[in-house]
């Protein structure tokens, strides 16, 4: 078997682990708004699902981090990046164990505990699957095969709250809008089992234990730095990871308020537009994927029409089996020619995708914030679309050019995804009505994606000085 066959093999499983991430994250903004009425809990206080699970990404980096400076090396080299993710997965399933009693006993602690678990395993995941999907094949394409992953990861999350919405309301046509807690333990049950399996897989997959660090072109004249820390493109990159997954993760963990508030959804109503949210990222990625692929400039002009409605077409398609209508959907279709249009502009640029796509999202903002009904919906949903490819953009820039200190790079890049926590935390303590209010509660995402342009500016112009050339 030749090694480029091998290489595709391995890459084929290392994406399946981003499905799970991206199933978990998305059913979080199912639980929220039923958690929050059956429990009686604040707006504030729901927002505690997406703080535990994701603040567990920051809390498992820093044990990463800990255990391999008491072990003297990295501890990915160590035991080998095929153990480092299936001892994630083990970890997660642990987690999805913890639903068993928080089901039967109604408890928000024993809940929110098993997401925490869930999401320390997904950190010990993320810091070893992100830096071996770039490393396996060209580094001026790593950015587009994280996006290709990520696309993977967006299946995940546009099933994801269609299913757990299923096993808590049953189906459409039962009409039944009271939430049964208990039945949330089926679908957690069924991943865990799901993580088990993959981490087998994995234990006997062609994965590499070791990333090789064909790096990226530096100068010879580049000074060799002590930390990672040293590197400002890092630095400022895990700034942007954490406004990034924050502005993704808030955005989205308070639209089911919004759509109550402004548009008088019902809870068991909100799981189709949640799923549309994050089938925008999977629409995005998949549209900016299309560069990841050996096809011909023709073939590659086309695709970049087609693959977006594709992507679409699976989320109408989710929806349509579990009988929801998808007619209200359709003014989505002119939306979708925006991203394209981004895309297109960017030439497969980080830097360039990561400033045109943050200054399209700000602008998103503005019009969910200053519209009413479907306009503010769509725009709000929207911000999706531009979030999209902006975790390979960070990452690859951030980590360019670290060379042997790659591997603590990406943990501290990881460490960062407790934004999704913190800044959902904050947007849903200024959503109250004497403060903000829910609307005008999405000014956090427009700091958020400012921060983000600057970055794609900056980083840019701090690899040019270093020499490091990762951009056509």
């Amino acid at each position: 078997m030749s090694s480029q066959s091998v290489q595709k093999g391995a890459f084929t499983t290392l994406i399946s682990v981003f499905f799970f991430w991206g199933f978990v994250a998305a059913s979080n903004d199912i639980l929220i708004p039923v958690f929050k009425e059956n429990l009686h809990l604040t707006q504030w206080q729901s927002q505690l699902v997406s703080f535990a699970f994701y603040v567990a990404y920051t809390v498992g980096s820093v044990i990463y981090f800990g255990l391999g400076a008491l072990t003297g090396g990295d501890l990915l080299n160590k035991i080998g990046y095929k153990n480092g993710v299936a001892l994630g997965l083990v970890i997660s399933a642990l987690g999805t164990l913890l639903f068993i009693p928080a089901a039967q006993t109604e408890s928000f602690g024993l809940f929110i505990s098993g997401l925490f678990t869930v999401g320390l395993g997904f950190s010990l995941q993320q810091t070893a699957a992100n830096p071996l999907a770039i490393n396996m094949g060209d580094p001026k394409t790593g950015s587009q095969r994280l996006s290709l992953a990520g696309g993977i990861n967006n299946v995940g999350t546009t099933i994801g709250p269609l299913l757990v919405s299923l096993a808590i309301f049953g189906s459409v046509s039962s009409n039944n809008s009271i939430a049964d807690i208990g039945s949330i333990q089926i679908p957690y049950l069924i991943l865990g089992a799901a993580f088990l399996l993959v981490a087998f897989l994995f234990k006997i997959s062609s994965i590499p234990d070791t990333l090789t660090t064909a790096d990226t072109a530096v100068s010879d004249d580049t000074p060799s730095r002590k930390s990672a820390l040293q590197y400002p493109q890092l630095v400022l990159g895990m700034i942007a990871i954490f406004v990034y997954v924050g502005v993704e993760v808030s955005t989205v963990s308070n639209l089911p308020e919004f759509l109550k508030q402004n548009n008088g959804m019902a809870t068991d109503e909100i799981a189709p537009w949640v799923s549309l949210y994050w089938a925008s990222l999977m629409i995005g990625r998949w549209t900016s994927a299309v560069g990841a692929f050996g096809a011909e400039k023709s073939t590659k002009a086309l695709l970049r029409w087609l693959v977006p409605y594709l992507a679409f077409g699976v989320f109408a398609g989710v929806n349509y089996i579990l009988g929801h209508s998808i007619s209200r959907f359709a003014p989505y279709l002119a939306v979708i020619l925006v991203i394209i249009a981004a895309d297109l502009l960017s030439k497969g640029s980080p830097s360039r995708q990561l400033l045109y796509f943050s200054l399209t999202a700000i602008t998103a903002l503005l019009i969910g914030m200053f519209s009413s009904g479907m306009i503010s919906v769509f725009a709000f949903i929207s911000v999706g679309l531009f979030c999209s490819t902006l975790w390979p953009c960070i990452f690859t820039l951030a980590i360019a050019g670290l060379g042997k200190h790659t591997n603590k790079g990406s943990s501290f890049l990881i460490m960062m995804i407790m934004g999704g926590g913190i800044i959902s935390l904050l947007q849903g303590w200024i959503s109250s009505d004497d403060l903000l209010g829910i609307q005008q509660s999405y000014w956090i995402g427009v700091l958020c994606f400012a921060y983000l342009a600057f970055y794609a500016v900056r980083a840019k112009a701090i690899l040019k000085d270093q020499g490091v050339k990762i951009e056509g």
